[in-house]
């Protein structure tokens, strides 16, 4: 008779299998952004958004990933109430239809909200993953409010500044949580 070996860790050994477990994130808890710091960061991508480049019709949009960004880790203090303001904004800056970018920037910090405790434990590129269809959702049912209302089908341009928004997702994790990282870097100096 054959016995089949255990992947288990044997009982002498010292470990058992619950110790042997790694968290996903194994980075200490991170101290909150300061509000400047946000803010800043908030209305800096609002004024890069309302330069002429974003009449590319597959340009990112920086400023829902700067929001989103900020609802997954600080949701306290960025909500869904700033999204639908600077949505507004930026309907007001297009001169388009009227509630169509503040719907679609609602609709994605909602769902940065809904998830941001499953993403803070989560790398930057599994983050992009799980984003990428909130981003997907959102755009699609901003567009077809916008061709119901106008008549007209926009096209499928929005579809590929969807995929960059969300491909710029590590970019964002690594830019926005740096001045962290200096500070974590140097308490862990300090020591």
């Amino acid at each position: 008779m054959v016995r089949k070996q255990s992947n288990l860790p044997a009982a002498g050994n010292g470990r058992s299998s619950l110790s042997a477990l790694q968290p996903i994130d194994s980075t200490p808890f991170k101290r909150p952004s300061g509000l400047a710091f946000i803010w800043f960061t908030i209305l800096l991508m609002w004024l890069l958004s309302l330069l002429p480049w974003r009449l590319w019709q597959s340009a990112p949009d920086l400023l829902l990933l700067v929001i989103a960004f900020w609802s997954v880790h600080e949701p306290q203090r960025v909500t869904m109430l700033t999204a639908f303001v600077f949505g507004l904004f930026m309907d007001v800056h297009d001169a388009g239809l009227l509630g169509g970018h503040a719907l679609t920037y609602t609709l994605v910090a909602y769902g940065a909200v809904v998830l941001h405790r499953r993403l803070t434990r989560f790398n930057a590129v599994v983050q992009a993953i799980h984003m990428l269809p909130v981003f997907l959702v959102a755009e699609t049912l901003g567009n077809m409010v916008y061709a119901w209302l106008s008549g007209e089908w926009a096209g499928w341009h929005w579809l590929w500044s969807t995929l960059l928004t969300a491909a710029l997702w590590p970019l964002a994790e690594f830019l926005l949580h740096m001045p962290q990282r200096r500070l974590d870097e140097a308490d862990a100096g300090s020591v």
